[in-house]
């Protein structure tokens, strides 16, 4: 071939790549709290858990690459913000669908169903064996944590003395604080508790399914093409066995599919 036409071959050849990678798909950006474990957590290898493992395979069947943008603020409400400034794309963060995160934020179908649990330190409660135990005691939360309107109702009740509210990624220091008098008791979706008191052999788990709750992926609202598109991919996987595997590698007997 004479060097005349293998430039030719080479200037076409480069011509067709520059094509698909002007079409290739861009990033799907997840935004997600952290920590959160077992649904989001960083390792020494990088992000990993539930939601994590769920978007790469759905970004796969989307043909596209995932990023995970961290969601740093206090309130975890403060979470949806981003999908209208187009700091990202879709929200997978154990995000419990209400009528209220509705209103700012379009959902997909549930993949998950589970519910509130208790934590306390048994050493130092060991008469508290559930929600109906609670009197004269202060419950922590997470600020915008799901579990925050339920302990608010149980303090309007009278059956607990108060709500102490931490910034969102301050679980640890929560827990911590139910051995050291920061609070009596602490509640949170069960996948996240029955994981944080692995490691922490004073405090137990003594009531689970407190609320029924669907947890979903959430993009911006009125973006139904990508809504559409993680429904049908993740419909697959549900249907591939995938997402179940997923339920028990991750979450356990806390959650189970919708």
């Amino acid at each position: 071939m004479k060097r005349r036409d293998l430039l030719a071959a080479a200037l076409l050849a480069t011509s067709r790549l520059g094509v698909r990678a002007s079409k290739a798909a861009p990033f799907l950006k997840v935004g997600a709290a952290l920590p959160d474990p077992p649904f989001e957590l960083m390792t020494k290898t990088g992000p990993s858990g539930f939601d994590i493992a769920l978007m790469q395979r759905i970004a796969e069947k989307l043909g596209r690459d995932w990023q995970l943008v961290r969601y740093t603020g206090a309130d975890f409400n403060g979470i949806f913000a981003g999908l209208e400034s187009g700091a990202y794309d879709c929200i997978a963060s154990g995000t419990t669908i209400t009528q209220a995160r509705e209103r700012v934020a379009d959902f997909c179908a549930p993949y998950v169903v589970s519910g509130q649990s208790l934590v306390v330190d048994t050493r130092r409660h060991p008469d508290v064996h559930g929600i109906n135990d609670l009197k004269g005691l202060v419950i922590g939360v997470q600020k915008g944590n799901t579990s925050e309107p339920v302990a608010e109702k149980l303090v309007a009740e009278h059956r607990a003395a108060g709500v102490r509210i931490y910034a969102y990624d301050e679980i640890e220091k929560a827990l911590d604080d139910l051995s050291t008098g920061g609070c009596d008791a602490f509640m949170k979706l069960a996948p996240v508790t029955e994981w944080f008191v692995r490691d922490r052999p004073k405090l137990r788990v003594v009531e689970t399914g407190i609320t029924r709750e669907r947890l979903g992926i959430s993009v911006r609202k009125g973006n139904t093409a990508l809504r559409e598109a993680i429904d049908t991919a993740q419909a697959a996987l549900i249907a591939d066995g995938t997402v179940p595997a997923l339920i028990k590698q991750w979450l356990g007997t806390g959650a189970s599919l919708p």
